[in-house]
């Protein structure tokens, strides 16, 4: 049975989408059966992985609307076992049409239980923003991975999304936890990325990634070439860090398993 990890900020600009396309790929090069579900109208993890999206027929919001199942919309990537849900622009209406359906949080949850046999990992891009689409994603993961800029604003609002995780929690979804906190853009340089650091450890202790993903222009660019970072330069600080958070990830899940 696959574990659904959701990855959700609702600051923009954090490292999201770069940690889930990177992280998923990650995995996936190990060998596990990997599925990425963008739920991001903008689509950044779905291009990140080299799918153009104007040839995107069926995506994620046909599932929601109940127009399709999951597994006729699933498109393989370009990387070894990993599949992705892409995202389109209908996306961005999903939010008020979903107001007025019954179940309205568990649209996606009820269709992921049925491909969740077919991955060991079921990862989800979670829009920047705590609306209907991020409340599907979170009723629908085993557990949520949370992306901090190590900077001073990303600490606002950290309290709004732990709320969210809460009334979650104890309404729509018992079961889920948090995955982990991973620091992102992380400058050593810079006096305030440590002391946002040493905030956030206080505060997270043991749930923090040991992995710091650093500042690096090859984890900016690879997107832009349809690629995650570890196939499109090798060697980069960037794919060494995701490589690290991989190895990380997959130990804390033989140890919880």
């Amino acid at each position: 049975m696959g574990k659904i990890i959701a990855i959700s900020n609702q600051k923009g600009g954090v490292g999201k989408t770069s940690t889930c396309i990177n992280l998923a790929a990650g995995v996936a090069l190990k060998g596990k059966k990997v599925l990425l579900v963008d739920m991001d109208s903008q689509g950044n993890a779905t291009t990140g992985l080299g799918i153009n999206k104007s040839g995107v027929k069926k995506s994620v919001y046909d599932v929601l609307m109940g127009l399709e199942t999951a597994k006729a919309v699933i498109m393989r990537s370009e990387v070894e076992n990993l599949d992705v849900m892409p995202s389109s622009i209908d996306l961005a209406g999903a939010e008020v049409e979903l107001v007025s359906m019954r179940g309205r949080e568990k649209k996606l949850s009820q269709a992921l239980e049925v491909i969740r046999p077919l991955y060991d990992y079921i990862f989800i891009d979670c829009p920047p923003a705590i609306g209907l689409l991020t409340i599907n994603s979170l009723t629908s993961a085993d557990s949520v991975l949370i992306p901090i800029q190590s900077e001073y604003y990303a600490l606002e609002g950290l309290s709004q999304l732990m709320n969210t995780i809460k009334l979650v929690n104890k309404h729509l979804n018992p079961k889920l936890t948090i995955e982990g906190v991973l620091i992102t853009m992380y400058d050593k340089r810079a006096l305030i990325s440590r002391q946002i650091f040493d905030e956030i450890r206080k505060f997270f202790g043991k749930k923090m990634f040991e992995t710091v993903i650093p500042r690096n222009i090859r984890i900016s660019e690879a997107p832009s070439h349809g690629k995650p970072v570890m196939l499109h330069d090798k060697r980069c600080r960037g794919t060494i860090a995701y490589n690290e958070l991989v190895e990380e990830f997959l130990q804390r899940g033989e140890i919880d398993g």
